[in-house]
C-alpha cells in the first residue's frame, strides 16, 4: 500500500465530537502504514456523498470516520461513484451498529491499525427505492428515536439518548397497515413496527442471532411486529425481543431479496439512524457484495 492515496472522510460532530481530538493519531498511523492520507471534513448533511461521487479513481481506499449516517452518506456516494474503492470505518458516532456486526473496536487505535492489517471482503447494501442504506431500513416504534433525538443530546448522553426517546413514543405508537411481497411471498397486517436489515442490531434495541445473520448472502433480514390485542401480547412481544424468540405471536421473521411494500399513507422510515419518508410504494432490493469493505483479522 505504500504511496497509495486514502481519501479520510471526517465528521466533527459525530459521537462526543471525538474527531477533533484523535485526527492527528489517525493520520499519523495511516501515513506511517504507507498511505498519502487526504482529509475531508463534513460540514453539513449529504456532505460526504457529494464530495464522493465526484472522488477520482486516484484513490484506493475511502475511510469513514464518523457515525452510522457519515457512513451511509460514504456508501452511497461510493456506490453513485461506481470506482472500485477499499472502505474503512472508524466508528465515532454514537450506536455505531453495523461496526458492532463487522466486529470493528471502538478504539480508535485499534480501528486505524486494522485498515492497515484487516482482510477486504465483499458486503451487501440495500437499495431504498432511489437511496442506499449499509445495515437496516426501518419504521415504526423506536425507528424515529435515532433522528428525533438531538445531536448535543446524544453526545452528553450516548446511546441513553436513543432510549430516552424511544421511551418518549411508546405512548404514541400507532400500527400501521401495510402490504408486503417478499420474494413473491404476500403479508398483510397492522404493524408496529419492521426492519429490513443486513445487521445483528436495529436502532441498538433489537438484537439478531450471530448464527442467523450473513452480511454478504444476497439476503435480508426482515422483522415485522403486528399490532397485539392485549396488554399480555405486548408484553410478550417485548419478553419476546429480549429472548431474541422470533417465533412467537405476532412477531414474523423472513428472509428476502427484494421486497415491497404498499401503504395507504407516505410512512417515515429509517436508513442508519437517518430519517426518511417512502412513497406509498417502495421498492427494497439487495444489491449482493456491493462494497468492498475492510474488516479486521480476528
Amino acid at each position: 500500500m505504500k504511496g497509495e492515496k486514502l481519501f479520510l472522510v471526517a465528521n466533527p460532530k459525530s459521537g462526543r465530537a471525538r474527531v477533533k481530538t484523535v485526527l492527528l493519531t489517525i493520520v499519523d498511523i495511516l501515513t506511517r502504514g504507507g498511505y498519502s492520507v487526504t482529509v475531508y471534513p463534513t460540514t453539513e448533511r449529504g456532505d460526504a456523498t457529494r464530495v464522493l461521487t465526484k472522488l477520482g479513481n486516484e484513490y484506493s481506499t475511502v475511510v469513514c470516520c464518523g457515525g452510522d449516517g457519515t457512513l451511509n452518506e460514504v456508501i452511497t456516494g461510493v456506490m453513485q461513484n461506481k470506482n472500485d474503492y477499499k472502505i474503512g470505518y472508524i466508528p465515532l458516532g454514537t450506536l455505531n451498529e453495523w461496526s458492532s456486526s463487522l466486529k470493528i473496536s471502538r478504539d480508535v487505535k485499534v480501528a486505524t491499525a486494522d485498515i492497515l492489517t484487516g482482510s477486504t471482503v465483499p458486503l451487501d447494501i440495500g437499495m431504498f427505492g432511489n437511496s442506499y442504506f449499509a445495515y437496516t431500513a426501518s419504521f415504526g416504534a423506536f425507528t424515529s428515536a435515532s433522528y428525533s433525538a438531538p445531536q448535543d443530546v446524544k453526545n452528553a448522553l450516548g446511546q441513553g439518548a436513543y432510549l430516552l426517546e424511544g421511551i418518549k413514543t411508546l405512548g404514541n405508537i400507532k400500527p400501521t397497515r401495510l402490504e408486503f411481497n417478499i420474494d413473491g411471498e404476500i403479508i398483510r397486517g397492522d404493524f408496529l413496527f419492521g426492519s429490513i436489515s443486513n445487521s445483528l442490531s436495529m436502532g441498538g434495541i433489537i438484537k439478531l442471532d450471530e448464527a442467523a445473520v450473513s452480511l454478504n448472502d444476497g439476503l435480508f433480514e426482515i422483522l415485522l411486529i403486528e399490532n397485539p390485542d392485549t396488554l399480555n401480547e405486548f408484553n410478550d412481544i417485548l419478553d419476546a425481543l429480549v429472548k431474541r424468540d422470533f417465533n412467537r405471536k405476532r412477531i414474523k421473521m423472513f428472509k428476502g431479496r427484494e421486497i415491497t411494500v404498499k401503504s395507504r399513507n407516505l410512512l417515515n422510515w429509517t436508513l442508519d439512524g437517518e430519517h426518511a419518508v417512502a412513497e406509498k410504494t417502495l421498492t427494497v432490493k439487495n444489491i449482493t457484495k456491493a462494497v468492498n469493505f475492510i474488516i479486521p483479522n480476528k
